[in-house]
């Protein structure tokens, strides 16, 4: 188990770029992509992310969510709640995020979700969805939560985190 002891915890987040995968509006963000998930899996408190064949610059944009070459998703595991806020507020990720409106088109639905996995597992893409789409119909709860949900870990939510970033 985590240093929480109640396991780790699973996100989800999924995306529709704004073109196909080979479209030059994609360039930047796709050349960056290997970086950004490198770094993160250097993170304290990373576990897993799923992958997609590991060519080079592919990163997880064959993680695909149906037929939608448009629509990609990024499925991770980490020890706690922190350790993913941590890397996405606290390093150069923070950068691409403030950028995403560059590559991803606005998703008038929610995108992300967390939920409690026991530690070691490696959830599917067909669970993960599956959790997300719960969390859209049913709302926050212990089975499926967004960023806020959790008190017990203090999420840093308000995007005012460190001013330096991890290169």
């Amino acid at each position: 188990m985590s240093a929480s002891g109640m396991g780790d915890i699973a996100e989800l987040n999924v995306g529709r770029l704004v073109g196909l995968p080979d479209d030059p509006r994609e360039a930047q963000f796709l050349e960056k992509l290997d970086r950004i998930n490198g770094l993160g899996k250097r993170m304290p408190g990373f576990v897993w992310i799923m992958e997609g064949s590991g060519a080079p610059g592919s990163g997880n944009t064959e993680n695909n969510i149906g037929e939608d070459p448009q629509s990609v998703a990024n499925l991770t595991v980490w020890e706690d709640v922190d350790s993913p806020e941590n890397f996405v507020w606290n390093t150069v990720h923070k950068r691409f995020y403030e950028r995403r409106h560059e590559w991803f088109q606005g998703l008038k639905d929610k995108h992300f979700v967390m939920w409690r996995v026991p530690a070691g597992h490696c959830p599917s893409m067909e669970e993960a969805l599956e959790r997300l789409e719960y969390l859209r119909v049913n709302g926050d709860s212990d089975y499926a939560f967004g960023r806020g949900f959790l008190t017990e870990e203090q999420p840093c939510t308000s995007h005012r985190c460190e001013q330096s970033l991890v290169e």
